[in-house]
């Protein structure tokens, strides 16, 4: 079990989540955590978070689009952060080049608190390995950038398959897009499924993608008018709730268990089993969340077989037990009172 987080702390007070604007910035990453954190409510309608962008000067900030934004708040914003999060910067300078942070930018980032939870956005990723932050600790960036970041900062341990890395206070994201699953996942983790599907909706785009930034990957010379295996996906998704097997996957697409096991891995970015533990643990979650069924039924229904099994897939996936998730989240769900972390989270 990890530290308990307040999204909204005993007195209402949203959780504080400052951006951090670079020169060269890319819009569409910098509008990402307030459209996913600045749309989190209550089930009253009460914000759940506040957010906040600052710069390293105050005043226009170059992007990398036809424009400049306009930013009133300097570095000391950062001093206020529950989470700060850092999208990418096509201007990076020396932090891209040789691995190391301006004066300006160290100076900034010393005003983060101890503790605060930090979170990059694509090659964001740069600036908190140049701040010593990622070192010895998991973490991905953008594909593209994935050998050069590896190359760059030898002493942390690059996933470059993944949409994104949890590693409890420290989180970081692939390319682009990637930036709204891992905001959408902080949303989830902090108050729940109800809560960040909520925001999905509202912001069109599904709540949780499959796989990793593996399926993007371009590949030179793709097989023509292959097939896929979504109809297999699709098979599986109705029968979470009995044992299925790899032959049975491969048999909705009339595939050798190979071939299939191969096309899967390259169109979802994980293999079949470890997507059906995925799937039946976002099913163990919904349910624990929104009905009352005992944990013995939620682990029939999820396809965990024993209430045993359920426990150890929600411990290795969260960091919290069945019963603890149900209790945290049934209540945070309506009321926003806080969350039990996962992964070894830790915020305020």
């Amino acid at each position: 079990m990890t530290d308990a987080v307040d999204a909204v702390d005993g007195g209402g007070r949203p959780h504080r989540v400052v951006v951090l604007a670079l020169t060269g910035v890319i819009p569409f990453e910098l509008g990402i955590p307030y459209r996913i954190f600045g749309k989190a409510r209550t089930a009253e309608g009460r914000s759940l978070y506040r957010v906040t962008t600052c710069t390293v000067e105050p005043g226009p900030v170059r992007t990398d689009a036809d424009f400049t934004i306009d930013v009133p708040d300097g570095p000391e914003a950062l001093a206020e952060a529950d989470t700060v999060v850092v999208p990418a910067s096509f201007e990076l300078g020396p932090v891209y080049e040789e691995g190391r942070l301006t004066a300006p930018l160290a100076a900034a980032l010393a005003h983060v608190r101890p503790g605060t939870r930090m979170v990059s956005i694509c090659t964001g990723s740069y600036v908190l390995a140049a701040a010593g932050l990622l070192d010895g600790r998991p973490a991905t960036t953008h594909w593209h950038s994935t050998d050069h970041f590896q190359r760059l900062f030898p002493s942390v341990r690059v996933d470059p398959d993944v949409l994104f890395v949890d590693d409890g206070d420290v989180l970081t994201s692939a390319g682009v897009a990637a930036g709204l699953d891992l905001c959408l996942h902080i949303v989830r983790r902090d108050h729940g499924t109800a809560v960040a599907n909520d925001v999905a909706r509202r912001s069109v785009v599904p709540p949780h993608r499959e796989g990793g930034q593996a399926q993007y990957i371009h590949r030179p010379v793709p097989e023509p008018q292959r097939s896929t295996t979504t109809t297999a996906r699709a098979w599986a998704l109705g029968r979470l709730d009995r044992p299925i097997s790899l032959r049975e996957l491969a048999a909705q697409e009339a595939m050798s268990i190979r071939t299939f096991t191969r096309r899967f891995r390259e169109e979802v970015g994980i293999s079949p089993g470890q997507w059906l533990t995925q799937q039946r643990v976002e099913r163990a979650r919904h349910l624990l969340e929104t009905t009352d069924l005992s944990v013995d039924q939620v682990a029939r229904s999820a396809g965990f077989g024993s209430a045993g099994s359920m426990r150890q897939h929600l411990q290795a996936a969260l960091g919290v037990s069945p019963t603890a998730y149900r209790r945290t989240f049934r209540a945070t769900t309506g009321s926003a009172a806080g969350r039990t972390g996962g992964h070894g989270g830790h915020g305020r």
